[in-house]
């Protein structure tokens, strides 16, 4: 029997929604779309990509610490930015930023809008716990 680990922020939309940011299951860890929402669950600024996009993924490194693993570990990426044509490279340089030399595979998508008002930005991701940190 598999046991799940399941990891939330203490946000409100957890319950609203009803979803957890993240479940491990075995070696595996499968984390909801991380978005730039601050301590208090607001967005910070709204209108500059860059800064929520590096928000994003001091997040997503919040859920990994819990798990005691890194950014080297993730194995696959989705990446929905608003507008992305004309922010392509934003999003190119904050995920070289993150990842460094490590390389997941990853899927970028162009949206009109995110579930949030101010929402430019959101990742989700597969993480395998056997990989080395």
């Amino acid at each position: 029997m598999t046991t799940l680990d399941v990891y939330d922020h203490g946000i409100p939309a957890e319950s609203h929604f009803g979803y957890a940011q993240a479940i491990r299951s075995g070696d595996l860890i499968h984390v909801s779309g991380q978005l730039s929402f601050d301590e208090a669950g607001g967005f910070n600024p709204e209108d500059d990509l860059a800064a929520q996009l590096k928000q994003t993924y001091a997040n997503l490194d919040r859920v990994l610490a819990h798990y005691g693993v890194t950014s080297n570990q993730i194995v696959s990426q989705t990446l929905y930015a608003v507008d992305l044509v004309r922010n392509a490279e934003v999003v190119a340089e904050g995920n070289k930023a993150y990842f460094g030399t490590h390389r997941p595979v990853s899927t970028a998508l162009g949206v009109t809008e995110l579930t949030f008002p101010g929402q430019l930005v959101e990742i989700s991701c597969v993480v395998d716990t056997k990989l080395p940190a």
